[in-house]
């Protein structure tokens, strides 16, 4: 057996956790163990397994083509500080109890050193449209470089100051601003402080108005963008009531910062209104309205009924238009009929001619 990848020493401070990794290869494919041995001079290495520590450590090991083991513990506290070792063997007899094995397990250890955490005192404090947030360490850590604040994965504002204070200030008010903020400390390793800005929940609909067909399912959704999460949501409708899930026609579905409300079986007379959508923290409540109108079945064919009826008109105009503009033709007796008659014109010269003659 032998390493791919062997675990790396790290530092860590109490209540965070640790994640060690080892990768052996071998034929046959090897076994993967973790042992440790704490910093007091008396203690010998212990065999981890999955599990321990009031179950705070966790392994995970894979075996295919080659073995992989990762460990991890979480809640560090400072009794977790010391040698971290990855064992790996193929030996036949390594776990037999009276027999040795002949290929002795090859190791590979990593030193893990839990600092105790110091404590940050923050604050938020509101001044004239800003909002002050401030974090302040008991100690400065050996080794700083400076301040980081972070919202999320976005980094605020960065510094090189070396100093146990530091604040960060932001334009507006705590409901367009809320949210978990953190001050970091750029050290080994790194030391953050969480800073939150708390408000009762800021509700917002996805659509003010919505439209539905009689008949099918309409949807109405609301949503909390603001910090923290929605404790309880609930649906009321405008002379109704509160809406249950209990009366068959109503389903509500509410996970965190959304809620969502199907309406079964759409009705013009019974579901056309303004529906509220009401959330509540541990800071208070907040709604939103949406307003649902319901059209007929039969509302969809209007515009197509409506195009049909202009394409007759026209046709019917243009017909009429060409019936006046061409004269009225007398059709021709190709079969031997009667002769056609003849203008006034022609029939009053024929009788001056015959007058003529007479004389």
């Amino acid at each position: 057996a032998g390493f791919i990848k062997s675990p790396l020493s790290q530092k860590r401070l109490t209540q965070d956790s640790v994640e060690l990794y080892c990768e052996a290869i071998g034929n046959p494919i090897p076994e993967i163990q973790w042992w440790f041995e704490g910093n007091d001079p008396n203690e010998t290495y212990a065999q981890l397994w999955d599990g321990a520590r009031q179950d705070r450590v966790k392994i995970n090991a894979t075996y295919n083509l080659h073995s992989t083991s990762t460990i991890s513990i979480a809640n560090l506290t400072s009794d977790d500080s010391g040698m971290y070792e990855c064992r790996a063997s193929n030996d036949p007899d390594r776990n037999h109890l009276s027999k040795s094995p002949k290929v002795k397990w090859i190791r590979s250890q990593a030193n893990v050193f839990v600092i105790e955490r110091p404590e940050i005192a923050t604050q938020v404090i509101e001044n004239s449209n800003q909002l002050i947030l401030s974090c302040n360490m008991s100690a400065v850590p050996p080794g700083m470089k400076g301040h980081r604040w972070m919202y999320g994965e976005k980094t605020l504002e960065k510094d090189e100051t070396k100093t146990a204070f530091t604040s960060h200030t932001i334009e507006g008010t705590r409901e367009k601003h809320s949210g978990v903020y953190e001050c970091v400390y750029e050290a080994d390793p790194d030391i953050r402080g969480e800073v939150n800005i708390s408000v009762p929940p800021q509700v917002e609909a996805y659509k003010k108005s919505e439209h539905g067909n009689e008949g099918d399912t309409g949807v109405l959704t609301c949503k909390n963008p603001s910090f923290p999460a929605v404790a309880t949501w609930s649906w009321h409708k405008s002379g109704h009531g509160l809406l249950e899930n209990t009366s068959g026609r109503y389903i509500i579905k509410s996970t965190g910062n959304k809620t969502e409300l199907r309406i079964l079986k759409l009705d013009i007379e019974q579901d056309t209104g303004n529906y509220f959508c009401n959330a509540t923290n541990s800071y208070g409540s907040g709604s939103a309205v949406v307003n649902l109108r319901v059209r007929s079945r039969l509302a969809a064919l209007w515009p197509f009924l409506g195009i049909v009826a202009e394409v007759l008109v026209l046709v019917t105009i243009i017909f009429i238009y060409e019936k006046r503009r061409k004269p009225d033709e007398v059709p021709d007796d190709d079969d031997g009929g009667s002769a056609p008659l003849k203008s006034n014109a022609t029939n009053h010269k024929d009788k001056n001619v015959r007058q003529r003659n007479a004389n």
